[in-house]
């Protein structure tokens, strides 16, 4: 296929429609009107002969064929720009807008209270923040990056890993007082438990304790399961039952002395935070800079223990 500017052109307007979720946000930040986004989105469908959007009155996504083709040219998007920045001597310069799928938790207890400074820090960026349990397709979802617990994703992301929390098992002194301690992971059977649901599979997250190469898996009797780690915590502390937390987190609970860790002498099973991000060769500026503030604030509030 012969060089067509208006080639280039169409896939500007394609990922201005992909990154900004809708026709309407897309014609808003290209100074367009819909109508006119959608027939320039239309015209480069014509011109490579496939479908790249399925478009209803209420929802839009990538097709197969539509994600595959970005795939390929954003990282070409992203070097036009980058290139264009660098010619102007701002290759730092954080801006635009900023998508995060994000772990509820982690929104609440790592970034709430710092997103001031933030933000201060880079006056022309605009964050939006969205809190999901999943990962789901970035592309599709025109996130530029997940913040998400556990094994990574398979599918084609690049992924960081950020942090390693220890997993810790913790009970009230009320609830000690009335049942007793126990000595060992294996005495868990005879204690009630409260379970975390795996936001994945929806069964509850299982029971492991870590020492080195020794692991005891062990089958627990629970008749309360949460979602939602604030439930959770609250919950042991009003002596429900025994639970099992990241450190990242309960840190404040076990200082003040209403959370009390049970078996520190099996401390080897660790929780892991990634930042993931859509296949691409070059992070951008801003999302290099979100990166790298989360980091910091992680390693603030992991602390010892």
């Amino acid at each position: 296929m012969p060089y067509d500017g208006r080639l280039l052109a169409g896939v500007t307007v394609l990922m201005a429609v992909v990154e900004a979720g809708s026709i309407t946000r897309a014609a808003e930040a290209l100074s367009l009107t819909p109508s006119g986004v959608g027939r320039a989105v239309q015209r480069l469908e014509t011109r490579i002969g496939v479908r790249l959007l399925d478009r209803t009155t209420r929802s839009l996504r990538l097709t197969d064929e539509g994600r595959r083709f970005w795939e390929r040219v954003g990282p070409l998007l992203d070097g036009i720009s980058e290139a264009a920045v660098e010619a102007a001597g701002t290759a730092q310069r954080v801006r635009g807008r900023l998508r995060v799928n994000v772990d509820p938790f982690v929104s609440r207890l790592v970034l709430a209270d710092r997103l001031a400074g933030f933000l201060s820090t880079h006056r022309e960026l605009r964050l939006e923040l969205v809190m999901r349990d999943h990962v789901g397709d970035l592309v599709a979802d025109g996130f530029d990056m997940a913040l998400r617990f556990g094994d990574p994703p398979t599918d084609s992301f690049t992924v960081r890993k950020l942090l390693d929390t220890r997993i810790l098992t913790v009970a009230s002194p009320a609830y000690l007082a009335d049942h007793g301690r126990p000595r060992h992971p294996s005495d868990l059977r005879d204690h009630e438990c409260i379970d975390y649901r795996d936001p994945t599979t929806g069964r509850p997250f299982a029971w492991e304790f870590r020492r080195g190469p020794e692991v005891v898996p062990v089958a627990v009797s629970s008749r309360l399961m949460v979602s939602d780690v604030d439930t959770m915590l609250h919950a042991c502390v009003a002596g429900v039952g025994i639970a099992q937390v990241m450190a990242l987190g309960s840190a404040g609970l076990r200082r003040s002395g209403e959370l009390e860790e049970l078996f520190p002498d099996w401390p080897d099973e660790r929780f892991p935070l990634h930042a993931i991000y859509p296949t691409r060769r070059h992070r951008t500026a801003k999302v290099r800079a979100f990166t790298e503030f989360c980091t910091a604030l992680l390693a603030g509030h992991e602390g010892p223990g």
